[in-house]
């Protein structure tokens, strides 16, 4: 051992400790199940979690995030029909809106390893993710929750063997980062509600 590193201490040490906790942290990850794995990398992500374990714990949720951001009777960014109803109940207008104040949608699949909502032109047409409104409330069952993107790809080509969904694009970021990397460059962050039905 050399003379400085006994005053000063080795800075290899520091790194090696960092570098044995990131694998034990993957390590763990890797261990868990695809809901944990989900869970623990959408909330990493800044993504807000509601699990409800049926329509009435939904529907009540629901309507927690219109007060909570009061969004009673305003304007919001729907295509999928199966969800008019929840919004009809709740007074709030949609179709053809010029300012929506949120995105209510359904989604292809849920990614647990980068903790992502995978869409398509099913639910948000042709918009790229920077056209949506920047509040996004997504409607998903544990049902739809896969290990992977790959996963996800596959899973939508079974669903839609003839009419083939475009514009598959996954949402992963649900907060402006405190320190961007090349990783986030050009995505757009969402603030982002998962209603999440259990469905299994």
């Amino acid at each position: 051992m050399s003379l400085f590193s006994k005053f000063f201490g080795s800075s290899s040490s520091a790194a090696d400790e960092e570098k044995v906790r990131e694998e034990q942290e993957t390590s763990n990850i890797n261990n868990m199940s695809i809901d944990e794995q989900f869970t623990y990398h959408f909330k990493k992500n800044g993504g807000k979690f509601l699990y409800c374990e049926n329509m009435n714990e939904l529907k009540e949720q629901f309507e927690n995030i219109l007060e909570e951001n009061d969004w009673f009777e305003s304007q919001v960014l729907c295509y999928d029909h199966k969800l008019f109803g929840l919004l009809d109940e709740n007074r709030l207008r949609y179709g053809m809106t010029s300012n929506p104040k949120f995105l209510f949608s359904t989604c292809e699949n849920l990614i647990a390893e980068e903790g992502s909502v995978l869409f398509s032109s099913k639910q948000i047409k042709q918009h790229k993710p920077n056209e949506l409104p920047t509040n996004i409330v997504v409607y998903a069952t544990t049902s739809q929750m896969l290990a992977t993107k790959s996963d996800g790809l596959t899973a939508i080509k079974k669903k839609y063997e003839r009419d083939f969904p475009t514009n598959i694009t996954a949402i992963k970021y649900f907060e402006k980062a405190k320190e961007e990397n090349f990783t986030q460059y050009g995505s757009s962050p969402k603030n982002l509600y998962l209603l999440l039905l259990e469905d299994l």
